[in-house]
């Protein structure tokens, strides 16, 4: 059996990093930059500044890793110096598209089937991307860190410096929204698409 995000992260060398060991701080780099690099394109959607991006994270994580309180918390801390960077290097980027007005949550909201989970069991995670592609930023987080970073709510609370209910309130409305892109009949999935 694979091991879950959370058993990998107890495996890490976050107090020898600590100590200045070049070797952890290896490891830690290797586990965490595809990771880091996937999460900020999410955001971004150029690779080239999500590589500076992924960069700047590791230089701010070595400079303030004695400020860590906990070493268990290294992969949700790292992944919140990345949210951060990311929102700063957005500024510099063109606007998305708003959710439309005519957008019904109400009506998307009563299949309680879960979207997310079902594609990434049948490995279609194409038609998952291309879905979430189509999310507000907002939305696209926490779907990102919970099912594909495998962060729990707390965790992704404690990245995106929101309340654990806000959390819980975009997972819900995103997951209604991908439900939305997914039903769609001109969405990539499906195969009588034009």
């Amino acid at each position: 059996m694979t091991p879950t995000r959370a058993e990998l992260d107890r495996t890490l060398p976050v107090s020898a990093a600590r100590a200045g060991d070049a070797s952890a701080w290896d490891k830690l780099f290797r586990r965490y930059q595809l990771p880091l690099f996937a999460f900020v394109c999410e955001h971004l959607a150029d690779e080239q500044m999500a590589l500076e991006v992924v960069q700047e994270v590791f230089v701010s994580a070595f400079r303030h890793l004695p400020q860590l309180r906990s070493n268990e918390r290294f992969g949700s801390w790292l992944f919140a110096i990345a949210y951060q960077k990311s929102l700063q290097k957005a500024r510099f980027l063109p606007r998305e598209e708003p959710v439309p007005d005519n957008f019904d949550l109400e009506s998307a909201a009563l299949d309680e089937t879960d979207p997310a989970r079902e594609l990434l069991r049948k490995e279609d995670q194409e038609a998952f991307l291309s879905a979430l592609d189509q999310l507000a930023e907002p939305h696209r987080s926490v779907l990102v860190l919970h099912y594909l970073q495998e962060f729990s709510l707390d965790e992704i609370a404690e990245i995106l410096a929101i309340p654990s209910g806000t959390v819980k309130s975009r997972l819900h409305h995103a997951r209604a929204q991908l439900r939305l892109h997914l039903n769609n009949p001109f969405c990539p999935r499906h195969e009588n698409a034009p």
